[in-house]
């Protein structure tokens, strides 16, 4: 090829390039080199319209001498006036303020809460969303792929943060008596940080896909370096059900568990059992589904000591089972309507119990 001719088609080569550059949603500067990085700026530059920062006012009562009393979190518009974000940022609240990406600072209310996967829904007034995020599906995640997380880390608002989507894992819950029902969670290196809680995980065609929740860490002293993510088909499940009908609609026995484990060791051995593994069911309520499908509960004497105990759940649906929190995960991946086979332990013998799951209703 002679020289004049390569260089015009290095030429037209370039204009291409140069006009694909800026022709995007985003007039990027020089600096952007790569394809990704065009990718990553279009997408959270349009996302960081739709997220707020959370401060929520603790009453004096829950705190400890000394504790900050604003507790901070992130969320995001999912709706012109509904913004998703944790329930552990807004447990315990006076009152909740949110600032928008702008600065403008609005009250907020609680609309619905789901402490079983540590979400809520806040109403805003006076204000419409900037904009507002969709969820994309989280069983679509391929590990490898391109996550991006935003919110207010440390309080710094608008900060953004990359990474990949490593797996899903059954991990310890968020706190006590929260996040009991999420069957596993998202881990990302993405960097998910002390008020990052609430703010959305997206992919790269700007779909959330997770809701940033807590992280992993080897000690106390040290940050998190694994982000986890509450999976967006739980959440918009949730989000659903909450706006149909008040409560989530997710599987549930009704009943109090207790862990074999934490039993004395005479204990289990005086009803036959060997292993540690298995949940102890305590208190049966009447009506429950685990009323009705006939579990047994243990008997307490008149300071709450174990007298006599009731069924140990085993499995669920053929699945072993650790501790109560595997039962509830367990149920809990099931909707209303539908059956689930419980084997129990009792009267030293292995014994099937199955039962249909009834809705929740508002207390």
């Amino acid at each position: 090829m002679k020289l004049w001719r390569r260089l015009a088609l290095m030429g037209s080569l370039a204009a291409v390039a140069s006009l694909a550059y800026v022709s995007g949603r985003v007039s990027a500067q020089r600096a952007l080199i790569t394809p990704d990085e065009i990718n990553t700026v279009e997408v959270t530059s349009s996302a960081l319209k739709a997220v707020v920062r959370v401060d929520v006012r603790i009453p004096k009562a829950q705190l400890q001498p000394g504790e900050d009393p604003i507790e901070t979190g992130s969320g995001f518009f999912y709706k012109p006036n509904l913004i998703i974000t944790n329930y552990h940022v807004v447990q315990y609240q006076e009152s909740i303020t949110v600032t928008l990406y702008d600065g403008r600072t609005v009250n907020a209310r609680l609309e619905g809460v789901d402490p079983g996967i540590d979400v809520a829904i806040l109403r805003v007034s006076g204000v419409n969303a900037p904009k507002t995020l969709q969820f994309g599906s989280s069983a679509q995640l391929i590990p490898g792929q391109k996550l991006m997380v935003i919110g207010a880390p440390f309080r710094y608002q608008n900060s953004i943060s990359t990474g990949i989507f490593s797996t899903t894992a059954r991990t310890p819950p968020p706190g006590e008596d929260i996040g009991l029902e999420i069957p596993s969670m998202l881990l990302t290196t993405a960097s998910i940080q002390f008020g990052n809680s609430g703010g959305p995980v997206l992919n790269s065609r700007g779909a959330v896909v997770g809701i940033a929740d807590a992280n992993l860490s080897s000690n106390n002293l040290a940050p998190g370096l694994i982000g986890l993510a509450v999976p967006s088909d739980l959440v918009a499940q949730s989000v659903e059900d909450l706006e149909k009908v008040g409560v989530p609609q997710r599987g549930t026995l009704g009943v109090s568990l207790v862990d074999l484990g934490n039993l004395d060791p005479a204990f289990r051995r005086g009803v036959g059992l060997t292993s540690s593994e298995g949940a102890l069911v305590d208190e049966v309520p009447a009506g429950s589904t685990g009323a009705r499908a006939g579990l047994r509960g243990s008997l307490r004497n008149a300071q709450g000591q174990l007298v006599t105990l009731g069924d140990v759940i085993v499995s669920v649906d053929g699945n072993r089972v650790r501790s109560q929190f595997d039962v509830i995960r367990l149920v809990a991946s099931k909707r209303p309507g539908e059956y689930i086979t419980l084997k129990v332990w009792r009267n030293k013998r292995e014994v099937n119990v199955r039962a249909q799951l009834l809705k929740r209703t508002l207390q």
